[in-house]
């Protein structure tokens, strides 16, 4: 499979923010979203054996634990990934696979706790979410969506709602977006929706998700990889 970065840093979306994880950041994507900050996944990287990728992530984190598969888009590479998935299932790992829901995702192993994030408008590239994908999800999963403004709020909240994805998933998150070209300093400053707005937003909807930051991004420079 072909590889971008394999590396140990902290968690920082999800609701397992906070956890040590290893990530495999798998190269290549069909999406192209306006406030994209991994456009380095997109060629690249290196290809690696199965056995190979296994063994570097035995060597981060020898005694288990979290594990997540992202990209880029790491479907792309089902063939291999989803044995990759299994392979770290079977060796004790919780998995977590980042994905943005376009490519379909039933073939994805049991275990594996998917974290979706649906494309809003302002992305740039709406309506790419498989809706059959809807079906594999499951109350250990999660879908998130990553807002810039009011529009892809109010997207994002009727599409919960029309899906009743609150009692589908264990999780629905909102997250404001960060400029692609944040650097710097390490805070709300470069994101694009102010956490305030959009935590008065929901709080004025009574809003079943959970808002949601990407907390590397305020631990270190917003601009620095593999972390």
């Amino acid at each position: 499979m072909q590889i971008t970065e394999i590396y140990k840093s902290i968690q920082g979306e999800s609701t397992h923010a906070g956890l040590p994880c290893v990530f495999v950041r798998l190269t290549g994507c069909n999406l192209r979203c306006s406030w994209c900050d991994s456009e380095y996944t997109f060629t690249g990287g290196r290809r690696m054996a199965l056995d190979e990728v296994l063994e570097e992530v035995e060597r981060l984190s020898p005694d288990g634990g979290l594990v997540e598969i992202t990209g880029g888009e790491p479907m792309l590479q089902e063939r291999e990934a989803i044995p990759l998935m299994q392979r770290l299932l079977d060796a004790g790992y919780t998995v977590l696979l980042e994905t943005s829901g376009e490519r379909p995702l039933a073939g994805v192993p049991p275990g594996v706790i998917k974290i979706v994030d649906v494309k809003c408008p302002n992305s740039g590239e709406p309506e790419t979410f498989y809706m059959e994908n809807l079906d594999t999800l499951g109350l250990q999963d999660e879908v998130k969506f990553v807002l810039s403004d009011r529009s892809d709020y109010e997207f994002a909240r009727n599409f919960v709602e029309r899906h009743a994805l609150d009692r589908r998933v264990n999780a629905v998150l909102f997250s404001p977006a960060f400029r692609k070209d944040a650097e710097g300093d390490r805070d709300c400053s470069h994101c694009l929706l102010d956490p305030r707005e959009l935590a008065e937003w929901m709080l004025e909807d009574n809003s079943t998700a959970r808002l949601g930051l990407q907390i590397h991004k305020f631990i270190w420079d917003p601009a620095l990889k593999g972390v």
